[in-house]
C-alpha cells in the first residue's frame, strides 16, 4: 500500500488459504510473465495455464520458475488432465507434472465423460504426490447438472484429497455457475453455499459483474478464479472498497 487508509478490510497474509485470486494465463510469453509478476504478485496466489497451452507455450520450464519465484502457485488447466486421460496415458501425465516440477494439479471432467468414481480415484492417487484443485461442471452449455449432484460431486472430492474444488464457469463466464447472460445461477450457488464451506471453493467469475457479486454476497475474502492478467489488481481494488462497485460496503455508518 502507497498511503495506510484506514477502514480498509483485512487480507490475510500470504500463503493464504481462503481469500484466493487465481489468474488464467491463456499464453502470456516469458517477458508478459515477468511484466505480470513485476505489478501483481502481491495480489495473486495461483496461475493456471489454461487449458493445454502448457504444451504450446515456448520456454515453459523458464515461465514456471517467474511464477515461482515470486511465490505464485502455477499448475497446468484440467482440459490438459482430460487430454491425457482420454488417450490412456495417465501415466504419462504424471511424468508430464513431474518433469516440470509441478506441485499443483487440477482434475476435471468437464469435457470427456468420466465415471465420477473414477474420477475420484484420480484424485486420491494424485493428491498423494500433490495438492490436488478439482473442477465440479460441465463446459457443455446445455448438460444440465441436477444441483444436488453438484453438491455431490464437490463434497466426495474435497473426501477424496482435493484441496480446493473448482466450480466451473469457463473463461467466457457463460455456463456452470452462471447462466448463459454471464448472471448468477441463484439456487444453485445458494444450495452450494449452505451444503459446503465456502473457504474450500473457488468461483471462476472472469466478468467484473460476477466478481463484484460474489464479493457483496459472499464478502471480500471469497475464492474467486480465471481472472485475467489485466484485471487482479482492479479486483483487489473491489476486495478493499477501493472502486465505485463496492466502495460504500466497507465503510462504517456509509449511506
Amino acid at each position: 500500500m502507497n498511503f495506510n487508509l484506514p477502514n480498509l478490510p483485512e487480507r490475510p497474509e500470504k500463503p493464504r488459504q481462503y481469500g484466493l485470486t487465481m489468474m488464467m494465463d491463456k499464453g502470456l510469453s516469458v517477458r508478459e510473465s515477468e511484466n505480470f509478476v513485476e505489478g501483481n504478485a502481491p495480489y495473486t496466489d495461483l496461475v493456471k495455464l489454461g487449458f493445454g497451452t502448457s504444451l504450446l507455450v515456448p520456454s515453459l520450464e523458464a515461465k514456471l520458475n517467474i511464477y515461482r519465484e515470486a511465490g505464485l502457485n502455477a499448475y497446468f488447466g484440467g482440459t490438459l488432465f482430460e487430454a491425457f486421460v482420454a488417450r490412456g496415458l495417465f501415466d504419462e501425465f504424471r511424468r508430464y507434472l513431474d518433469r516440470f516440477g509441478m506441485e499443483y494439479v487440477e482434475v476435471s471432467d468437464g469435457t470427456i465423460s468420466l465415471n465420477h468414481e473414477d474420477k475420484l480415484k484420480y484424485i486420491e492417487e494424485l493428491a498423494k504426490e500433490y495438492i490436488v484443485v478439482s473442477e465440479v461442471g460441465s463446459k457443455i452449455a446445455n448438460k444440465i447438472i441436477p444441483n444436488t449432484e453438484w453438491i455431490s460431486m464437490m463434497k466426495t472430492e474435497l473426501e477424496a484429497g482435493s484441496w480446493k474444488v473448482i466450480a466451473e464457469a469457463r473463461e467466457s463466464g457463460t455456463t456452470g455457475i452462471y447462466n448463459k447472460d454471464g448472471s448468477a445461477n441463484l439456487q444453485l450457488i445458494e444450495d452450494i453455499r449452505t451444503h459446503l464451506d465456502a473457504d474450500n471453493i473457488l468461483w471462476e467469475a472472469p466478468q467484473k459483474p460476477q466478481q463484484v457479486w460474489f464479493i457483496k454476497h459472499f464478502g471480500h475474502n471469497v475464492n474467486l478464479g480465471n481472472i485475467a492478467p489485466g484485471e487482479v489488481i482492479p479486483l483487489e481494488t473491489l476486495r478493499l472498497g477501493l472502486r465505485g462497485d463496492t466502495l460504500l460496503d466497507f465503510l462504517p455508518d456509509a449511506k
